[in-house]
């Protein structure tokens, strides 16, 4: 059934919002609207400009006869700054904090508009490197690996701290804690990860880094690799870190339980933000 332009534009643009990073043929939406080619790209022209306008992405064009269109989404500057600011203002409300000096995230995490914001920030930023999968571990960081993960198309590894039998065979190892001291246990099922993998890892938290230590430590039995490393929240001023290479959005730098203050600041985000590069342009065809 042939459809008007305007419908063509509204179920084009949801479709491509609904498939980012999937490489999507002219001919598909040529045979989905019965409409030529030509008019197809005009479409898309149309939409590729309106995305980068509004800062919501691009569409990366692939030529030959095995190309087509992708939909690139991305975060802009002046709207992660905006974001992570709403975020900061957030965290820093003093009844967030819990006996221990910890602080209450679950309200956050919990939240899918801000999940998802969070996880085109993650997606954005990692965009240029090579990503098969997102990791993290059980429970916290799993809504924030989702996020990121269908931002850039890929699946989810869930890290426990004990095995199910659900899940086979497993690798373990033991870890220490860097805010503790303590040795814990960490788990992973072998078919979730392929052997040589580029695993980006993400945690709604971090304090030492031990964690995410063990995570990359686990990664090695694996023999997959470090694709990039993104938390939600980190403490400012940690001597004896674990984790040296790592990109945040808000950073922890005071906490005073007695006068019940929390102050926090942009994490290390914004020195690792770059424009979008998507190659050599090419018309859309």
């Amino acid at each position: 059934m042939k459809i008007r332009r305007s419908g063509r534009l509204v179920d084009m643009t949801s479709y491509l919002l609904d498939h980012p990073r999937v490489l999507v043929s002219l001919s598909f939406f040529s045979d989905r609207y019965g409409a030529a080619k030509s008019s197809i790209s005009e479409d898309l022209g149309i939409i590729k400009l309106t995305f980068e306008q509004q800062g919501i992405g691009s569409l990366h064009t692939v030529a030959g006869a095995a190309g087509g269109v992708k939909f690139i989404p991305y975060a802009s500057e002046e709207g992660s700054h905006e974001f992570i600011s709403k975020l900061c203002d957030l965290i820093a409300k003093p009844e967030r904090l819990l006996p221990g000096g910890y602080l209450y995230l679950t309200d956050i995490i919990g939240n899918p508009r801000l999940v998802k914001k969070i996880g085109l920030l993650f997606a954005t930023v990692f965009s240029d490197r090579q990503v098969d999968v997102v990791m993290t571990v059980a429970t916290k960081g799993i809504p924030i690996a989702y996020a990121v993960a269908a931002y850039l198309d890929v699946p989810v590894v869930i890290v426990r701290h004990d095995s199910k039998v659900t899940e086979g065979s497993t690798v373990s190892i033991n870890y220490v804690s860097g805010s503790t001291g303590r040795i814990q246990n960490m788990v992973l099922a072998r078919r979730s990860l392929a052997e040589g993998s580029n695993v980006l890892i993400v945690d709604d938290f971090m304090k030492a880094g031990g964690t995410i230590n063990g995570m990359v430590n686990l990664l090695e039995e694996f023999k997959a690799k470090v694709a990039g490393i993104g938390v939600l929240v980190e403490s400012k001023e940690i001597e004896d870190r674990l984790v040296d290479e790592y990109i945040s959005l808000v950073r922890l730098s005071e906490v005073n339980v007695k006068a019940r203050h929390i102050e926090v600041e942009e994490g290390n985000y914004f020195q690792f933000m770059k424009p979008l590069s998507l190659g050599d342009e090419e018309e859309i065809r």
